[in-house]
């Protein structure tokens, strides 16, 4: 499994890029943006209109794929296959639910608390996480206390902001990049199993 997170960001040529390079080079099956300001929402709406036009629906596709096949040679049908499968990959792109102070992922058969903000989190929420994940913090972070290490690739810009979290056999090993996608620091997290686990998100 192969998690990205992203940090806070307001550039929106940043953040897709940031988020492209942990689709496309770090293979990351799905990409979480840790920010509560609806950026990575405004990001993947540009880039899709971009890739396809103004209708980046699943209508939109069949409508365009009807077109190809109509009208279309095959530099045509090649570049709406390439443009759509690029579409496509954008839904492994996700914000964190909106007025929900925390969501939890299971990463292998450990639970990680993901959240903006973790002083929002109280001994509750985290009382089953192995991992704590957040969004808000000047900087990138890996810090183990106890039995839980807190996460935070710090807001994306020049010392951080991108996150790949790649798990194991009963580790995960965690990078932080910066913006020229140059890892900047790595580490094993051990992911020990938890007694106790209940799973639900809290508004």
């Amino acid at each position: 499994m192969r998690i990205g997170f992203l940090g806070p960001c307001e550039d929106q040529t940043r953040l897709e890029r940031a988020a492209d390079f942990l689709l496309v080079s770090e293979k990351a099956s799905r990409v979480i943006y840790l920010g509560d300001d609806g950026a990575l929402d405004r990001c993947v709406a540009s880039w899709a209109a971009r890739l396809v036009g103004d209708d980046p629906t699943d209508e939109g596709a069949w409508r365009r794929a009807a077109d190809v096949a109509l009208w279309g040679g095959p530099e045509k049908i090649d570049a709406y296959v390439v443009s759509e499968r690029k579409r496509l990959s954008l839904r492994c792109l996700m914000s964190l639910p909106e007025r929900v102070l925390r969501t939890v992922e299971m990463i292998g058969d450990r639970v990680a608390v993901i959240t903006f903000d973790k002083a929002s989190l109280d001994e509750e929420d985290i009382f089953a996480a192995s991992l704590v994940i957040y969004g808000k913090s000047p900087g990138p972070l890996v810090k183990g206390i106890g039995s839980r290490t807190f996460l935070t690739p710090g807001p994306l810009g020049e010392t951080g902001g991108t996150m790949l979290l790649a798990e194991g056999d009963g580790a995960a090993s965690v990078t932080i990049y910066d913006t020229a996608e140059r890892a900047i620091h790595q580490e094993q997290v051990a992911l020990p199993k938890t007694t106790k686990m209940r799973v639900q998100s809290s508004s």
